[in-house]
């Protein structure tokens, strides 16, 4: 009898109690960052406190949605890989300009809608661009990602952007035994329960928050228990041309950071993203942002901040990221479960951020190190892509005289610096260098042939 075919790292299903476990980590991971773009724009635009609740509410499903999209994957829709989705950031801008400047929340779904469908004919195109992402711009693009997430780690540590003790030695020294509980328990914990770590040191960060008075469950008695979002809530989308142009901007942003998420999960878990899979999973991004303009939410991509947990646990199966998207779905439809988890306060998120975070740069130096830096340019595309990525991170008011569109794109650490990346790696390892049929005493032409640019990522994963 033959023996039957290895099940792949990616497809293993745990036990049930696993599966719980682990996927209510990588909820809670993501979920500040999930629930903070529906805040931000439906503040902006002085929504009621009744509205921005339906708005929460509406985004927690469809990200639940996306997820299980995502990851489970239906025809040509899903990378199948552990990826969390959620509501992108570089698209704050443009909506909260379009919404408060008369076009309101039906004009921002109608471009919402539009990009979506965008992204779902692009998705093909981006798809057979893979071969513009060799591991010298992979692994440049996954350590700005991770670089790029620190300063949000660190507004939690500090009790989140905009709080009133911000920076507070009580809620640094919250934070810090929260990072100390998870190294511990990654260190000195069974295989199991280091796998878990990060929401071992949420829970026993919590429960120290609210002894010492950090937090307090009052919005939890005066959430509803059910809540259904309905298409189209606050109308029929309109659709207005600018707005549409901003939002296509911000469509094209979001698929390079996809792109650089899918990839560096693709590395993580040893499954290599093939052109046919990353445009199944752009695909699936613009499906879940047509149900966000039809179910009262906004754009949907892949969540960076999972992929370092991802990289942190070692646990690669995308059924406990499936899992993950159900929990979310349930957060959807029960309002008073997302109050719980929104009563986490952002001190103990920071303490578990700075470890996953810093686990995404990581990896971005462990594929990093299978370039060769020797006799050849590599090290300059790192240097200029890294500080061109970090500079709207450093400076965020960099670019405040640019026109909408360059800051859509430049504003975005991880677009600006993934995209000088392939810039410079095409100018220094793709076109043709002068001299560059005269070879060198080791058999290669002069100013380029690393290994791990010119190879397939194949070849050298």
């Amino acid at each position: 009898m033959t023996s039957p075919a290895p099940v792949h790292p990616v497809d293993e299903v745990p036990p049930v109690r696993q599966l719980a476990a682990f996927g209510l980590q990588h909820v809670l991971a993501m979920y500040a960052g999930a629930v903070a773009v529906p805040l931000i724009v439906g503040g902006a635009m002085k929504l009621s406190p009744a509205d921005l609740a339906y708005l929460i509410t509406a985004d927690l499903l469809v990200c639940g949605i996306a997820t299980l999209v995502q990851c489970v994957g239906f025809w040509r829709f899903g990378v199948r890989l552990p990826i969390m989705q959620g509501c992108t950031f570089a698209a704050v801008s443009p909506m909260v300009l379009i919404g408060t400047t008369g076009g309101g929340l039906p004009a921002i779904y109608g471009s919402v809608i539009v990009a979506g469908l965008a992204i779902v004919l692009l998705a093909p195109v981006f798809g057979r661009l893979l071969r513009f992402f060799p591991p010298l711009v992979t692994g440049t693009v996954i350590l700005i990602i991770g670089v790029s997430l620190l300063p949000v780690a660190g507004n939690w540590a500090a009790g989140g952007a905009g709080s009133k003790d911000f920076g507070e030695p009580k809620n640094l020294g919250l934070a810090l035994f929260v990072l100390l509980v998870v190294l511990g328990v990654q260190r000195f914990a069974p295989v199991f329960l280091s796998r878990i770590a990060v929401l071992i040191g949420i829970a026993v960060g919590l429960a120290v928050a609210v002894s010492f008075g950090f937090t307090d469950f009052g919005g939890v008695t005066d959430a509803d228990w059910l809540g259904i979002s309905t298409p189209f809530h606050f109308g029929a989308p309109a659709f207005h041309a600018s707005a549409i142009v901003s939002m296509l901007v911000v469509a094209l942003v979001t698929m390079t950071e996809t792109t650089g998420d899918l990839i560096a999960v693709g590395e993580l878990t040893g499954r290599a993203v093939e052109p046919r899979s990353l445009a199944d999973g752009l695909r699936a991004d613009g499906l879940s942002t047509v149900l966000g303009g039809v179910f009262n939410t906004f754009p949907y991509t892949a969540y960076a901040q999972n992929v370092g947990l991802v990289g942190m646990t070692r646990v690669r199966s995308r059924w406990v990221v499936a899992a993950a998207g159900g929990i979310l779905v349930l957060l959807g439809l029960l309002p008073k479960l997302g109050a719980v988890v929104a009563a986490i306060p952002a001190p103990v998120l920071g303490g578990a951020g700075l470890v996953m975070f810093g686990t995404v740069a990581a990896s971005g130096l462990r594929t990093l190190a299978q370039v060769d830096f020797k006799d050849n340019h590599n090290l300059t595309v790192v240097a200029v892509s890294v500080a061109v990525g970090m500079l709207p991170v450093g400076v965020p008011t960099v670019y405040e005289q640019f026109p909408d569109w360059f800051r859509t794109v430049m504003n975005s650490g991880i677009s600006a610096g993934c995209l000088t990346a392939i810039g410079l790696n095409l100018l220094f390892n793709h076109l043709p260098a002068k001299g560059a049929s005269v070879p060198e005493a080791g058999g290669l032409p002069a100013g380029g042939g690393e290994q791990g640019v010119e190879q397939s990522r194949e070849e050298v994963v």
